[in-house]
């Protein structure tokens, strides 16, 4: 199964086949038989008012400047004539046909309004009704669209077609009449999101003090310090400054990428991927672990499997919903990280299972001043502590908490399995730091030296030293959408943010006070930030990928030597793996940004499309990358398969 480009759609010109006078008569026509009555005059009086004679009618009172005006968006969507002379006319567009090669866009309402209200969606379409002010606002195009606005719109523009797409139960497009009322609408719609996102009125002051004045770029990118993206060369990958034909896209992409997939153990049911940078990577799953061995075009089964305890078992619960596993110890020991309650992230222990025997060796409990205490999340001390086997300590996460587990006793010695449920060991908290409420953190990462990066719930990005877990050198504003994952390049420069409806990728790469060049996980950024870039799909691809169309699990391609650039990024939306070229998206030329407002967003990337709904999605070792090839192969995993792609070098 190969990959394909993502699709934009043609123009929707292109859909058209009547001119807008054709149009025009054809949407009078139809209103005059919608809204005829059987005792219709069958020959009206001439006094009687036409859409045409009520334009000049008002052509002449606002030649008289007499203070009647509303905002553009005043005007009923659902007038059984809308003006083509307002500013707020649109042509309403369904796409249908989904995937296959007879999708089209088609004409909804050929003459219509947008608008923006604060009526609730289930409201009532009655203009004489009194708006809640505590109501989200909501886009209303025409008697079709009504939506709140937020990401969930997926909302795309196309400036040249004076156009924007977006998902509202189905994939729509609007396509301005006048200029004027595409400039318009994009300035309602920020305000719009601004106040939806945050509970205020989206001026100046109120965009200062959620993004704070060092941030003040993420709010106006256009006064942002971008000329870190400015650096990015494109070493490969195909020249942007040259357009490949629509046509030819998808079957350039299937040249792209060669699959090689693997059944997993019927009874397996896959949940995670643990890769390993040695010989090799590991399926977990509802019933066990299987092993795979590593090659230069992907991962095979080696026929072994490691069996979780079955009913009646003291460890049932232990593995129940296995979370996360982790390598350590050159891959030879892994932590296995259940839930305690299904449902619920936290668990309060992790398990140590000796992969060459396949056995349980510690049952790890958490504790802290005597007092059990839970974790959310684990990670190795590093990019590359899985492989070092002398490495007895890794990091732990949890709502409110930042911290470093041992392995060891104060005295040195690895602890072994408990005989009893009483005599479980406890790790030893090393370092860390318990926080006030309020920071509530989802997920974290670490750098090749040690450095942590660590995501919250509000969308705010920490970035913490090695040397101290307590205060954060640097802390990202959010943009609104909780971040649910989080991965760092290496040398720490790049930070990917996983949320449901986009990336974000920040770079933290500073100059200080002396001149020189450091990353936010060193030292304080000050105002000198750039604004972030965002990575979305197109509406189109995003109603494809399924109902569970959210992003998950975004991170960089895996390199774990200094002077080494990770070169893709990849993320799992419900049946597709989407890739990025990553020194693409940092281009600050790159045909994406031309003409777009407000924060810069890539639709550039490569689908990899599966039957069912993706597990996980990674990249390998870099050490596995061939010289044919660009890249180590990429790893997908649904529920009963797992499947690699090797990338080819004719994308050179």
């Amino acid at each position: 199964m190969g990959g394909s480009h993502s699709r934009d759609g043609p123009d929707l010109s292109d859909s058209d086949q009547y001119t807008d006078e054709e149009e025009e008569d054809e949407q009078s026509q139809s209103e005059e038989e919608e809204y005829a009555t059987p005792t219709r005059n069958p020959n009206p009086s001439p006094s009687v008012s036409t859409p045409q004679s009520l334009d000049a009618l008002d052509r002449k009172l606002k030649s008289l400047h007499l203070k009647y005006s509303n905002p553009i968006s005043s005007p009923n969507p659902n007038s059984p004539n809308p003006n083509p002379s307002s500013p707020n006319a649109v042509k309403l567009y369904l796409h249908v046909g989904g995937s296959n090669p007879s999708a089209r866009w088609v004409p909804s309402e050929k003459l219509t309004t947008f608008s923006f209200s604060r009526r609730g969606s289930s409201d009532e379409d009655d203009s004489d009704s009194s708006p809640n002010p505590n109501a989200p606002w909501c886009l209303v195009v025409g008697s079709k669209i009504r939506a709140p606005i937020g990401p969930a719109l997926q909302l795309k523009s196309f400036p040249a077609q004076k156009r924007v797409d977006f998902v509202a139960d189905g994939v729509w497009a609007i396509k301005f009449l006048h200029p004027q009322g595409y400039s318009f609408f994009f300035k309602q719609y920020q305000d719009c999101l601004f106040e939806n996102t945050y509970g205020m009125e989206a001026t100046q002051e109120n965009r200062v003090k959620v993004y704070g004045k060092d941030f003040i770029g993420w709010a106006q990118p256009d006064a942002a310090d971008d000329s870190i993206w400015e650096d990015a060369k494109e070493s490969f990958g195909p020249n942007p400054a040259k357009k490949t034909p629509r046509s030819a896209l998808s079957i350039e992409s299937r040249e792209l990428l060669e699959e090689f997939e693997e059944e997993a153990a019927a009874e397996l049911g896959i949940q995670s991927l643990a890769l390993g940078a040695l010989d090799n990577s590991f399926l977990v799953g509802k019933a066990g672990i299987q092993v795979v061995k590593n090659f230069s075009h992907g991962v095979h089964g080696k026929g072994v499997a490691v069996k979780f305890s079955g009913p009646g078992s003291s460890n049932q619960n232990l593995f129940s919903t296995p979370k996360k596993a982790l390598l350590m110890r050159a891959e030879t020991n892994m932590l296995l990280m259940s839930p305690a309650n299904e449902g619920k992230p936290h668990t309060t222990g992790v398990n140590q299972i000796d992969i060459e025997t396949g056995k349980v060796v510690t049952q790890w409990k958490f504790e802290k001043d005597g007092a059990d205490i839970t974790m959310r999340d684990i990670t190795n001390d590093s990019k590359g502590a899985q492989l070092d086997p002398s490495e007895s300590t890794f990091l732990g996460l949890d709502d409110n908490r930042l911290c470093r587990w041992d392995m060891r006793d104060r005295h040195g010695i690895v602890q072994n399995l408990a005989d009893s449920a009483a005599d479980t060991p406890v790790l030893n908290w090393t370092q860390g730091h318990q926080f006030a409420r309020g920071t509530n953190f989802q997920c974290f990462a670490s750098t090749g030296d040690g450095s942590i990066v660590v995501g919250s719930i509000d969308g705010k990005i920490r970035l913490y030293s090695k040397s101290s877990m307590r205060m954060a050198k640097t802390a990202f504003p959010g943009l609104g959408s909780p971040i649910t994952h989080v991965d760092v390049t290496y040398d720490g420069k790049w930070i990917l943010g996983t949320t449901d409806t986009y990336l974000v990728l920040i770079c933290t790469i500073f100059i200080d006070k002396d001149g020189k060049e450091k990353t936010g996980f060193g030292g304080r950024m000050g105002n000198r930030i750039a604004a972030p870039r965002l990575l979305k799909l197109t509406p189109l691809d995003s109603h494809l990928a399924g109902v569970n169309n959210k992003f998950r699990g975004g991170q960089f391609s895996w390199v774990t030597e200094n002077g080494k650039q990770e070169r893709h990024l990849v993320a799992t939306v419900g049946k597709f793996s989407i890739i990025w070229n990553f020194e693409q998206v940092k281009k600050s030329n790159h045909e994406c940004y031309l003409n777009q407002e407000g924060l810069k967003s890539c639709y550039c990337y490569k689908i990899i499309p599966k039957e069912e709904s993706i597990v996980d999605s990674r990249f390998m070792h870099d050490k596995f990358a061939v010289s044919d090839s660009p890249e180590a192969p990429l790893v997908v995993a649904t529920p009963m398969k797992v499947s690699s792609f090797s990338i080819s070098s004719r994308r050179l």
